[in-house]
């Protein structure tokens, strides 16, 4: 969800620095192969934020813990009826898998166009 908001928000603004500039880039999908030591920072993050999951997936056969439950509601909205649960587990998935078709559009569609958003040729 947050690959789509991340897509559109470079095409109004940038932050600060030449090689992040308009003139460097004018089209996010172009940032890829012009950033190439960004792309290795953003990789190795990404992967120390993941390396802290580690314990968690370890622990998970020793106690009673479904996958992706790592006890973070710090709003209290999830609730303890088994079926509402459920009904909130179902609609985080299909959340989630019209978050990636949306995003894959996204690429597709300035892939093609070579415009940015709203990607109409």
């Amino acid at each position: 969800m947050l690959a789509t908001v991340g897509f559109i928000v470079p095409q109004f603004m940038r932050i600060p620095g030449e090689q992040f500039s308009f003139e460097s880039i004018p089209n996010v999908i172009d940032a890829h192969d012009a950033l190439p030591d960004s792309m290795g920072q953003i990789f190795l993050w990404i992967s120390v934020i993941e390396a802290m999951t580690f314990p968690a997936l370890a622990n998970m056969d020793g106690y009673d813990r479904e996958p992706g439950d790592f006890s973070f509601d710090p709003l209290g909205i999830y609730p303890s009826d088994p079926v509402k649960q459920n009904e909130y587990k179902l609609a985080e998935l299909k959340n989630g898998r019209l978050a990636m078709i949306a995003i894959g559009g996204m690429v597709t569609g300035a892939a093609i166009t070579g415009t940015g958003f709203p990607y109409l040729p």
